[in-house]
């Protein structure tokens, strides 16, 4: 025991030497704008409760912690794939902290900090020799949650478990939209409660299991009963909890934990474990396993190789800008933004647009509501995936260079195919695979879209009329594989992955639609986006079509069948042209070839634009669609409003700049994080809010176009920027610009400064 104490003091004096103070950072090499690593964020005080939390994660497991007013540090434990029979992503509990005797100046006087670059938030009272401090991080590289305490004298530590589903419990009200598809469910919606281990005695052990599961219910009610003989159920005996220990620390009861005696430093560890076993044994079993195998990693050791991970992960891209206010907020939220999607970006499953991990309880008034409490386990639009609204966290992950958080969505698509093709068969009578708009992880509809209520409905018609034609977002999905395959090259991926799901896709599209009496496509019926519901040749189908079929026939011959390729080629030959219409003297592009029964927000138009740029800078057609963009019905930078995106494709930049300073001002006011943005459309935080903000900041500086590297295509002279950012053909950008001067420019490999397209005039006083 002594010597653990002494190796966890010497752990204490080691990190808090080796961090930085606040606005301490290395600096990028040659940079001459900001720094590589973001700056610390500090509060003083407790705050009100979870709102005020601040985001933990190592990509799978997940914490929001805070300190009360009590004294007392408490978080929310949180994991990707917590997935409950309702499938409803749901937390693994609460722990809370206590210290005695509390430290001088606790809380009141409490500083806590997250170190954004080293993915740590320590709280610390008191001064010099006298300070005390509570670390608290997510292990990077293994699933355990990390406490620690230093004190200059001996305090006592006490930790609780805190759960709340310790009851049957039927969702009712608006609480149902957390369960969505369920909502006029004629059976009721009842919450199971968790269980708590008493026979372990090295710690406090819990879990959640599933004993009933909607999957059977789910395919049988959408026609894909077939499937249930060889399909595995994937919610049914999932099993979710941890086990919190610590050395030196004692059980008290079924929820409590006590150190043995006051001593000066402390050691806790909450594990996290979800997996699929037949029994809570097993599942025991796996979590003996997982805990003996972290406790075989020194913990020295441990956390040099977490704050190793988090150096890599600051190293790979960065923007840093100057010049005035928005300026700074705007690198503030882009970097925290990244940071909460890596928090969370490495589970099994996507991550949630709607919350992520990170969701809290929070009194709210829902749009036509009276305001309500919602529990931490609640969320808007539920557990489904919306592909519209997922996408947009995936397609800033290219440019950063984040690809080890992109297989989660590709696997999960490429895992469904099979449903995907035996539904077309079953629905349509012909082969492809389409997708629908929500789906849950497994592939089919939620329950609601697809509709209760039978009668009369063939079995491919689908209720929702938001989605029942909305087949677009398989065509951006494949987009977004292509780039990841340019980006990063490899065979296995192209091979396992892409090809499947994208001669899938456009086999689907080939022998869905009829050809017109002039041989072109005829997509009908359809709908442009969610917004168009009666629609005919809808512009995002047609250029997704085109983007995507010029990409494939593009790949070497011997990549796809012939059959495949010859497939490809008939669409590319067949499609229809895109509409255009004159308004007030100018030409812009219309929403489809007809368009009717207006439902939503969106601006099919300029899906052309983004996510499938058919125009842009260099395009022939850019006063038209700059006039499009101009006269877009629907105007907005919250959510996944796109707007600034777009402005960045068409060079608009003190538009885009402006749009985006706005943005990223935009956080939930009762939050102290300021990336918590939303809820807006979705939820808090919203994560479409950031990453669309993302997109933009990243299209503003980096655009790619054939093999073309266009540098700063719409960046406000008023704003100096050092960037690190990453294109197709494993290629590196860092630029500094100053003061309408690039000062510095390195292209990796430098091959690729031939391909680098400069705004007029630009000049350049060093490159390499």
């Amino acid at each position: 025991m002594a010597m653990f104490l002494c190796s966890l003091t010497m752990l204490f004096l080691f990190w808090l030497s080796m961090a930085p103070a606040q606005g301490e950072s290395i600096t990028a090499p040659g940079t001459g704008v900001g720094s590589l690593m973001p700056e610390d964020l500090t509060w003083t005080g407790p705050g009100k409760g979870a709102i005020d939390s601040v985001p933990l994660g190592n990509g799978d497991v997940g914490i929001n912690v805070w300190l009360e007013a009590n004294g007392d540090v408490v978080f929310y434990l949180s994991k990707t794939d917590a997935w409950s029979e309702w499938c409803r992503l749901l937390k693994l509990g609460r722990v809370r902290l206590r210290l005695d005797p509390l430290p001088e100046g606790w809380p009141a006087a409490t500083t806590t900090r997250l170190r954004v670059s080293q993915g740590v938030v320590i709280l610390t009272a008191g001064e010099g020799d006298g300070q005390t401090a509570v670390r608290l991080w997510v292990d990077a590289n293994h699933p355990v949650v990390r406490v620690e305490v230093a004190s200059p004298r001996p305090v006592s530590c006490r930790a609780e478990l805190e759960i709340w589903r310790t009851e049957p419990r039927e969702l009712r009200g608006q609480e149902l939209h957390s369960t969505y598809g369920f909502m006029g469910s004629p059976q009721p919606v009842v919450v199971r409660p968790d269980h708590v281990i008493s026979d372990v005695n090295e710690g406090i052990a819990w879990f959640h299991r599933n004993e009933t599961s909607i999957y059977p219910d789910n395919l049988k009610s959408q026609g894909l009963e077939t499937l249930l003989e060889s399909g595995h159920d994937p919610l049914l005996h999932r099993t979710f909890g941890g086990l919190i220990r610590g050395e030196g620390f004692d059980k008290v009861d079924d929820l409590h934990l006590a150190s043995s005696q006051p001593r000066a430093t402390h050691h806790l560890q909450v594990h996290a474990l979800t997996a699929q076993t037949e029994t809570v044994e097993e599942w025991r079993g796996q979590l003996r396993e997982q805990i003996e195998k972290v406790g075989q990693v020194d913990h020295q050791q441990a956390w040099l190789a977490h704050a190793a991970w988090w150096k890599s992960f600051w190293e790979r891209s960065w923007v840093r800008m100057e010049g005035d206010e928005d300026a700074q907020t705007i690198t503030q939220g882009y970097a925290l933004h990244r940071y909460m999607v890596a928090c969370a970006g490495r589970g099994r499953q996507p991550l949630r647009f709607n919350g992520s991990i990170f969701n809290v309880d929070v009194k709210l008034s829902q749009a036509g509501q009276k305001e309500e409490n919602f529990d931490a386990d609640y969320r808007r639009w539920g557990g489904p995936y919306w592909f519209q609204n997922t996408r947009l966290m995936y397609w800033a992950m290219l440019t950063d260079g984040d690809y080890e958080l992109m297989p989660p969505l590709f696997a999960m698509y490429r895992d469904m195919l099979p449903l995907a093709e035996e539904r077309t068969r079953l629905y349509f009578g012909h082969g492809g695979a389409f997708f629908p708009e929500t789906l849950y992880f497994w592939g089919t509809y939620s329950e609601g879209n697809y509709g209760f209520d039978r009668a009369g409905r063939h079995v491919s018609e689908v209720e929702n009329t938001y989605i029942r034609h909305y087949h677009v977002g398989a065509l951006e999905l494949v987009t977004m594989m292509l780039d990841y395959h340019e980006h990063t090259g490899g065979r296995d991926f192209l091979e396992r992955t892409l090809l499947p799901v994208a001669s899938a896709v456009m086999r689907f599209y080939d022998g869905h639609y009829r050809r017109d009496e002039r041989g072109k496509l005829l997509i009908h019926p359809a709908s442009s986006l969610e917004t168009w519901h009666e629609a005919t040749n809808p512009t995002p189908d047609i250029a997704g079509l085109e983007v995507v079929a010029t990409r494939l026939l593009a790949l070497k011959p011997s990549l796809g069948s012939q059959e495949d390729r010859a497939c490809w080629r008939r669409l590319l030959d067949d499609l229809p042209p895109l509409t255009w219409e004159q308004h007030d003297g100018n030409t812009t592009l219309a929403p489809a070839g007809k368009y009717d029964d207006l439902k939503n927000s969106e601006n099919p138009e300029l899906y052309a634009v983004f996510p499938f740029t058919k125009f842009g800078l260099g395009s022939d057609r850019l006063q038209d669609m700059r006039d499009t963009f101009e006269r877009r019905r629907f105007k907005g930078n919250m959510g996944w409003r796109q707007d600034e995106i777009h402005a960045a494709y068409l060079g608009l930049s003190d538009e885009a700049a402006t749009r985006l300073g706005q943005r990223f001002k935009e956080h939930f006011p009762e939050a102290r994080f300021p990336a918590f943005w939303g809820p807006n459309f979705d939820w808090l935080p919203d994560h479409d809010h950031g990453s669309s903000g993302m997109i933009a900041l990243q299209r503003m500086l980096l655009q790619t176009d054939g093999n073309k590297l266009r540098l700063l295509p719409a960046w406000p002279a008023k704003w100096n920027v050092s960037f690190k950012l990453h294109a197709p053909q494993q290629t590196t950008v860092e630029l500094d610009y100053r003061h309408g001067r690039i000062t510095r420019l390195v292209v990796t490999p430098a091959s690729r400064l031939a391909d680098v397209l400069l705004p007029d005039g630009m000049q350049t006083e060093q490159s390499r």
